[in-house]
Order: C-alpha cells, then sequence, then structure tokens
C-alpha cells in the first residue's frame, strides 16, 4: 500500500426527511474483506419515535453483531454503492501523491482509505467518518466550472493541483463512473457536472445532452440536464434527484444500484442480467408493472441511441427501508463504435446482449409486456427521436461533422432496428 492501511470506519446516515446525519454503525477491515456491524444506539432506535432503517435490506438486515457477506463479495454492495468509482479514485490519488500518482494503480489503496477520503457529498444517504461521536462533512465551497475544468485537465496530466483547485475536485470524489465529473450547486439546485475528457475524439458531452433529452421527449423518466462552458469547453450540468432542499439544508434519499439488487460485484458484472433485475422489480418494487414498463423502454432507448455502457451501476433504486423504487434514469450516454454489431453491457435475454430491438422483443414477457406492447414502445421510442433529433441537435449546437458522425451509428444504428 501507498498509505497506512485503514482499519475501521463509521457510518452516518440521512435517515428519510432529516437534514442531520445519526451514526448507524462501523466498518471494520478483517482478513481482506470488510465487514459492517450496527451500533447499539441506532439499533435502540428501532421501533421508537425517532426510527431507524436497514442501510438496505436483506443484505444489512438491523441485527446486532457482525453481518455476513453475501457469497462472493468482500464488502457490502451498499457501501460500496457509496464509494468512488474510477474517477474519484484518480482524484484521491492526485491528492494524496500528486506527480507520483499519474501511473499508480487505483488498487493500490484500500477501500476504507477511499470512503474517508473521498467528498462527503455523495451518492445516496451515506458518508463515512473516523468518530462515531463526531460528525465533520468533506467539503469545499462552491466554485466555478472553470476552476473545476482546470482541475480536470491537471488530474488527467498527473500534475498536482493548487489547494484551492485540490479542494474543488475533491467535493465531486465520492462520485461514480469513469469519466470526468464534479459536483456543483447554482439556485438552490444540486447537479453532477460532467466535464469533456483529453481523450475524447467526438464531442461526448453533447452526445449525452442530446441522448437524455431525447429521452425525456420520449417520455422516459430522466434526470433534467443543461449544457454549459467552461474555459471553452463544453460541460454536462445533470440535476441531482437524491437531494431534497429543506429549510435551506438537504434531506438525502438513500439509494442502492442494480449492481447491489442483483447481489454481485464489480468482479461478477457480466453475470448482471435484466431478466434478473426484472424479476426481483416483480417482487420487491412498488407499482412492479409501471416500473417494468419504465425499464423496458430505458432499455429500449439504450440500444437506440447506441449506450452500451448500461452496466448495472448506471440502474438504481431508491430505498426508503420498506420499498424500492426505481431512479430517474441518470447516465444514457452514447459509446463510440467503428461497425454496426454491439451488446449492451447487461444480459437481455438468457445469455444474449445483442443490441438489438429483436433481442428486446424476446424478453419482453419478463417485463410483464406482450409482444404488440413491446413493438408499441419501439415505434414510441424511434419515432421520438426522428422527431426530435434536428431541434435537439440545435439545442445542443451539436457541429454537422458530429451530427453525421452520431446519426445512423450510435443513434438508429441499423443493426439496432432489427425485429425479426
Amino acid at each position: 500500500m501507498i498509505s497506512s492501511t485503514e482499519r475501521e470506519a463509521f457510518v452516518w446516515i440521512w435517515l428519510p426527511d432529516e437534514t442531520e446525519p445519526v451514526v448507524a454503525g462501523r466498518l471494520e477491515a478483517e482478513n481482506g474483506n470488510i465487514l459492517f456491524n450496527y451500533g447499539k444506539s441506532y439499533l435502540e432506535r428501532v421501533g421508537d419515535r425517532k426510527s431507524a432503517i436497514a442501510i438496505y435490506e436483506p443484505e444489512l438486515p438491523l441485527t446486532a453483531g457482525s453481518l455476513p457477506l453475501l457469497e462472493g463479495l468482500n464488502m457490502p454492495g451498499c457501501i460500496r454503492d457509496a464509494a468512488p468509482d474510477a474517477w474519484g479514485r484518480r482524484v484521491i490519488i492526485n491528492k494524496k501523491l500528486g506527480l507520483k500518482g499519474a501511473s499508480t494503480d487505483t488498487a493500490e489503496l484500500d477501500e476504507l482509505t477511499y470512503l474517508l477520503e473521498s467528498g462527503s457529498d455523495r451518492i445516496g444517504a451515506l458518508d463515512f467518518q473516523r468518530s462515531p461521536t463526531l460528525y465533520v462533512p468533506r467539503a469545499a465551497n462552491n466554485v466555478s466550472l472553470e476552476e473545476l475544468t482546470e482541475s480536470v485537465e491537471r488530474v488527467e496530466k498527473g500534475v498536482p493541483l493548487t489547494p484551492e483547485l485540490d479542494q474543488a475536485l475533491f467535493h465531486g470524489s465520492s462520485i461514480g463512473g469513469a469519466r470526468p465529473k464534479a459536483l456543483i450547486q447554482d439556485q438552490g439546485k444540486k447537479y453532477v457536472a460532467k466535464f469533456s475528457s483529453s481523450t475524447d475524439i467526438y464531442s461526448v458531452v453533447k452526445a449525452e445532452f442530446i441522448a437524455m433529452r431525447l429521452a425525456a421527449l420520449a417520455d422516459l423518466d430522466v434526470a433534467p440536464v443543461k449544457l454549459d462552458k467552461a474555459a471553452n469547453k463544453d460541460v454536462l450540468l445533470i440535476e441531482r434527484f437524491d437531494r431534497i432542499s429543506m429549510d435551506n439544508k438537504w434531506s438525502r434519499k438513500a439509494m442502492v444500484s442494480a449492481l447491489t439488487l442483483l447481489g454481485l460485484d464489480e468482479m461478477m458484472a457480466r453475470y448482471a442480467s435484466y431478466e434478473t433485475l426484472a424479476e426481483i422489480i416483480r417482487h420487491r418494487f412498488i407499482y412492479p408493472k409501471d416500473t417494468l414498463k419504465e425499464l423496458f423502454s430505458r432499455l429500449v432507448f439504450n440500444i437506440l441511441c447506441g449506450n452500451t455502457d448500461d452496466h448495472a451501476r448506471n440502474h438504481a433504486a431508491f430505498w426508503n427501508g420498506s420499498e424500492l423504487t426505481l431512479t430517474l434514469a441518470y447516465d444514457i450516454c452514447p459509446q463510440g463504435r467503428t461497425g454496426n454489431e454491439a451488446s449492451q453491457a447487461m444480459l437481455i435475454c438468457g445469455n444474449n446482449n445483442l443490441s438489438q430491438l429483436k433481442t428486446c422483443l424476446e424478453t419482453a414477457h419478463n417485463f410483464m409486456l406482450s409482444g404488440e406492447e413491446a413493438r408499441a414502445i419501439f415505434e414510441k421510442l424511434t419515432a421520438a427521436i426522428e422527431r426530435h433529433w434536428e431541434s435537439v441537435c440545435e439545442e445542443a449546437e451539436l457541429s454537422e461533422v458530429d451530427q453525421r458522425l452520431l446519426w445512423r451509428r450510435q443513434f438508429l444504428n441499423p443493426f439496432s432496428l432489427v425485429t425479426d
């Protein structure tokens, strides 16, 4: 390890409709695993007016003692959901090592270090502290997009950040994904800001904006987005839906990823399946029929817009202690492709993950949809993309070169439209 290995961390949670966190329990590193147990004070809340919720059931039920891990996992999935992914880990390595960390493997730091070194305004309702009694948020003052853009460029080059820029980018180090991003607040709303990367060969930021806008215009439940510019570079702002403003403070909504719902981790992500996720929705979500139709529509739209990065961390559910509900869609980003044939990140029907409407048709019954209903969804989403394409491209100020690159390649690729 390149730093002292962390042995423990305390999990703090925002209970539903509360604006201040309480300590829920303790994480401990043991023989390569990270185990969790609830604190006595938290368990004493169960059944009284203060209440308490399981961080996530059935994985971490409200019982005393060290809780066993699910088979194949080395830490609870609902805890891993709150940890930084590739980009956040690069920021933390830059913060700790500077230029020396440019080529450092992110596995060199242990998981508890990443939990304790990342920003506190992470997705969901958890945070991690070294103390069980004193909560000290790791945050930064709201900074400009220009400053954040400069921070991104320095991290990509492995150049140490100034203290001010270090704090600015560190604030967003807890959010997932591989692309450069940060957290900002503007006019009473919170956003995830996604930045252009020096390795982009086309306008990835604008492509995601277009896909998200088209999805909304096709009546999918999608997080609101807007485009901005900083240092003459495009920035995508995605409004956060896991925060609610209450009396000039923020309450947090607990979330779990589909990877956690499926009981998998990154090493087992290739087994993630829309079919299995649909089965979980049928048994554990409220409003299962409507939820299944929405998820099926998102799958179809991902295929129609060329988003093959629909892995199980890019789907999530709200958790209120007893019920699950699908979150808004938040990461619909067309991926570059050279040919026609493509595959989705999650299995669709059996072991088939080919990016075709035909594959969706074969699994429609798992979503409580008839073949006729599935085809109606195909037609509705295809028509919406065709109808709004030009106006949304104009809204994004997308160049003609990038339009030609995306149209009929990512968006409505002939391979994706095959139904028979």
